[in-house]
């Protein structure tokens, strides 16, 4: 029974860890000068067909811009976003969804 509560504890406390570490969000918010002509600074989209990215989970907002990135992503804007998300970094894509992320919806 001890060991039972030892790995959830631990299991719970990794999450934890690594939720935290994802991104930095004032990083972010420095880093999307490009996003806000389609997401403004608050996240909130600037035309009816780009989505609102305030308090999405930042872990789908990163792989979807990966996605985006790579080239793995098909649409109607995967090109602009390609080209907008092509000089940045994982990192930089992180500190992004982690400011997205930690707008309030």
């Amino acid at each position: 029974m001890y060991n039972k509560y030892l790995i959830l504890l631990t299991a719970s406390l990794s999450f934890t860890v690594h939720a935290d570490n994802f991104g930095d969000p004032e990083l972010g918010k420095l880093k999307s000068p490009s996003c806000v002509f389609c997401h403004s600074v608050t996240g909130d989209n600037t035309n009816q067909n780009y989505p609102d990215l305030k308090g999405q989970d930042q872990l789908y907002l990163f792989n979807t811009m990966k996605m985006y990135k790579n080239d793995q992503r098909e649409g109607a804007y995967a090109d602009m976003m390609k080209a907008q998300l092509g000089r940045l970094s994982e990192q930089d894509l992180k500190d992004i969804a982690a400011y997205y992320s930690a707008l309030s919806r």
